[in-house]
């Protein structure tokens, strides 16, 4: 009887110590666990500060890159004012084109940046060629095949997300190999530019020149529907007729 009343005494005694031991673990554990997700909680904040960082920093530099993009489009209309809003409407139309292809929101963005600047490198064009009323020689016309060149040299420096100075380097080369500076086929022109070749001749032909009065529209797109598949990318030239028959798009 004794001996029963001392082991159950010690039994107890063991099951005491145990759930006392085994709440010291468990509000250690706890303790570990709460300082654990205050350390989460923490750390999800500074990812958040980071994040909104990075998002106010971008949009800064967003803003910086549309103001220097801005300049430089004044600065190219500046020197050539019979083209004034050129660049601006041949954006708008490479724009509407890409997408009606399918084109989404950032590929769309760098089509519209390079169009803005695509007629840079005519800074280094004399105003006299660029104004000039009549026929241009052999010789006025080496200087204006320049401009895509000149061009390019100008905007490789700058660090575009997208490849804004080869654009603008093959704007006015050919699917057929008959454009220039380089003379490239249709492989080896990027899509973008093929875009931007179509707006900039349609944009060119429906409008007044120093040395030409404004063909129109109709004659503008006459000219790249006989050209399809020569001189222009099909598919471009299919999504710029659309437009236009469909009213989807207008030159402001």
């Amino acid at each position: 009887m004794v001996r029963d009343i001392t082991d159950r005494k010690k039994a107890e005694d063991d099951l005491m110590k145990a759930r006392i031991e085994l709440e010291q673990r468990v509000k250690e554990r706890t303790y570990q666990l709460e300082e654990i997700n205050t350390q989460m909680k923490q750390e999800i904040m500074d990812r958040r500060k980071v994040e909104d960082d990075l998002k106010e920093s971008f949009i800064t530099l967003r803003k910086t890159l549309e103001g220097i993009v801005h300049a430089i489009a004044i600065v190219v209309e500046a020197r050539d004012p019979y083209t004034a809003g050129h660049q601006r409407r041949v954006a708008q139309l490479a724009c509407a084109i890409a997408k009606q292809m399918g084109f989404k929101g950032e590929e769309i963005e760098g089509i519209r940046v390079a169009c803005l600047l695509h007629d840079v490198g005519k800074i280094t064009i004399p105003i006299e060629i660029l104004s000039k009323p009549g026929k241009l020689s052999e010789t006025e016309f080496s200087f204006i095949k320049k401009h895509p060149v000149v061009g390019y040299d100008i905007l490789k420096g700058i660090e575009f997300p997208w490849q804004v100075a080869t654009i603008v380097y093959q704007h006015h080369e050919r699917i057929d190999g008959s454009g220039y500076p380089g003379g490239l086929s249709r492989k080896d022109i990027l899509i973008e530019s093929k875009i931007l070749s179509v707006a900039d001749v349609v944009e060119a032909m429906s409008s007044h020149r120093p040395y030409r009065p404004a063909r129109g529209i109709d004659k503008a797109l006459g000219e790249i529907l006989e050209n399809r598949g020569v001189s222009y990318e099909p598919e471009v030239v299919n999504s710029c007729l659309k437009i236009f028959a469909e009213k989807i798009f207008d030159f402001e």
